[in-house]
C-alpha cells in the first residue's frame, strides 16, 4: 500500500497558496484492507475512505470510463493493479495531476509544475471532454487564479466549446449547475467565470438569459461600458472588491436580465426592464434550483434596484410600499443585502467605480425609522386586526414624512 497526497493541496502548496483541503490517493489496496486499518468507506460509485484519525478523504486508485451523459455518466474501475500515473490522468487539469509522497518528492507526469510556472490551465488528455462538469471546473479555476495571472490554454477551451456545443452540458443536474456556480462567484474574480462561459458558448447553453445581455447597448450618459453583459462583469467586479455574501453576489449577475428582452427598436433606452426581468428571474431560480432566501433577494433586486437609485425622488408612500416588500423590519439582513447590490450595481460602470452611493445609508435610515415605530400604543388604544393594519401603516407613512423633511 502506497499513500499520495494528491490534487488541489499539491497544486496550493507549489502555489504557496493556503490549503485548505487534503485529498489523498491509495495504490496497491484494497477495500478490505482498508476498512482493516480503521478507515471508514464513505463512498458510494467508488471506495472512498475517512482516514480514522484526521477525517481526510482517502480514495484507492481509479480510472474511469464513460458510458452515459453528464457527469454521472462514467463507471470507475479500482483495484491494486491501477497506478498512481492511471489515477493521475483521469484529472481535469495538469496542474491538478500532481501527487506527493510520503518522502516529499513531487510526482508530475503530466507537466503540472512547468504550467504552474507558465500560469496555464491545461487538461491532462482528451478524456477532458468526456464530463461536462469540467467546464464549470475549468471557469471557476480561472476565476480563482486570474490575480496570478493564470489564463486557459486555447486548447484547453477548445474542448471546453465542444462540450458546450455537444448537448453534454444539458444533462448536468440543476444542483452540479447550482454548486459551481455558487463556489464561483465567490472566487476573488467571478466575472471571469461568466466571461470563460460567454468565451466558450457554455454561458449560452446554462444561463442564456444572462448569455442574452451581451452585445445589448445602453445609454452612454448612464452607462460609459455600454454593453449591458459588461457591465454585469464590471458589478461582479465590485461585488469581489466590497466582499459582498453570494446572495447579493448572484442578485447581481441577475438584475439586469430583462434588458435581454427590450425591443430594438427603443434601445438603447430599456424602460420597463425590470418588470420584465422578473420572470426571466424567477425562471433562472427555479431551473437551478436556487436555494429561497438567494432566490427572493434575486427577484428583489431584480424589480427594485432602480427604485433604490431613485430613492430620493421617490414620495413617501412610495418609499413605504419598498422597504414593506424588502420585510425591513423583520429581516434586516435582506433590506442590508438589497443596498450593498444596488451600491454594486451602481459601482459597476466605467469611471464609477469610486463613486459614493448615498442611496444606501438613507435607504437604511428609512429602514431604521420604520423599526423605532412601536405598536404597543395602539395596542393599548384597543386597536385589533384591520383597524390596527391601517393605524399602523398611518404611523409608519408619517414618520417617513417626517424623515424625509428631515434629509
Amino acid at each position: 500500500m502506497q499513500i499520495y497526497k494528491v490534487g488541489g493541496a499539491v497544486r496550493d502548496q507549489l502555489l504557496g497558496r493556503p490549503v485548505v483541503d487534503t485529498d489523498w490517493v491509495v495504490v496497491g489496496a484494497t477495500p478490505e484492507q482498508m476498512l482493516a486499518e480503521g478507515y471508514r468507506l464513505v463512498g458510494e460509485d467508488f471506495p472512498v475512505f475517512l482516514h480514522p484519525q484526521t477525517g481526510e478523504e482517502y480514495a484507492l486508485a481509479r480510472t474511469e470510463r464513460k458510458t452515459g451523459h453528464g457527469y454521472a455518466g462514467f463507471t470507475f474501475y479500482a483495484a491494486p493493479t491501477v497506478s498512481l500515473e492511471e489515477d493521475l490522468m483521469r484529472r481535469d487539469l495538469t496542474v491538478n495531476a500532481m501527487a506527493q509522497g510520503g518522502d516529499g518528492q513531487l510526482i508530475d507526469p503530466y507537466g503540472g509544475q512547468q504550467d504552474l510556472a507558465a500560469r496555464v490551465l491545461r487538461h491532462v488528455s482528451p478524456a477532458f471532454a468526456e464530463d461536462p462538469l469540467r467546464v464549470l471546473r475549468v471557469a471557476r479555476f480561472a476565476a480563482r487564479y486570474a490575480e496570478l495571472g493564470f489564463s486557459i490554454a486555447a486548447e484547453t477551451q477548445a474542448l471546453m466549446r465542444q462540450l458546450a456545443e455537444s448537448g453534454e452540458l444539458q444533462h448536468l443536474t440543476a444542483e452540479r449547475v447550482w454548486h459551481e456556480c455558487a463556489r464561483a462567484l465567490m472566487e476573488p474574480h467571478p466575472e471571469v467565470f461568466i466571461q470563460v462561459l460567454h468565451d466558450t458558448g457554455a454561458l449560452a447553453v446554462l444561463l442564456p438569459e444572462v448569455e442574452a445581455l451581451f452585445g445589448v447597448p445602453q445609454r452612454a450618459e448612464y452607462h460609459p461600458e455600454i454593453d449591458t453583459g459588461l457591465h454585469v462583469l464590471c458589478v461582479l467586479q465590485q461585488c469581489a472588491l466590497h466582499q459582498q455574501n453570494l446572495s447579493v453576489r448572484w442578485a447581481c449577475l441577475l438584475h439586469d436580465v430583462g434588458k435581454g428582452l427590450t425591443p430594438a427598436e427603443v434601445l438603447p433606452r430599456h424602460l420597463g426592464h425590470e418588470a420584465r426581468g422578473v420572470g426571466l428571474i424567477k425562471k433562472i431560480n427555479r431551473r437551478l434550483r436556487v436555494p429561497k432566501d438567494i432566490a427572493e433577494l434575486a427577484l428583489l433586486v431584480g424589480e427594485y434596484h432602480t427604485h433604490c437609485h431613485r430613492v430620493f425622488e421617490l414620495k413617501p408612500s412610495t418609499l413605504l410600499k419598498l422597504l414593506m416588500r424588502l420585510d425591513c423590519i423583520r429581516r434586516p439582513q435582506r433590506l442590508e443585502d438589497f443596498a450593498n447590490a444596488c451600491s454594486m450595481d451602481a459601482k459597476g460602470r466605467y469611471g464609477f467605480e469610486q463613486s459614493a452611493y448615498p442611496q444606501a445609508d438613507y435607504v437604511r435610515a428609512a429602514a431604521q425609522t420604520l423599526r423605532d415605530i412601536s405598536i404597543k400604543p395602539l395596542l393599548e388604544q384597543g386597536l385589533r386586526g384591520a383597524e390596527l393594519g391601517q393605524a399602523l401603516e398611518l404611523l409608519r407613512l408619517r414618520a417617513l414624512k417626517a424623515f424625509k423633511s428631515a434629509q
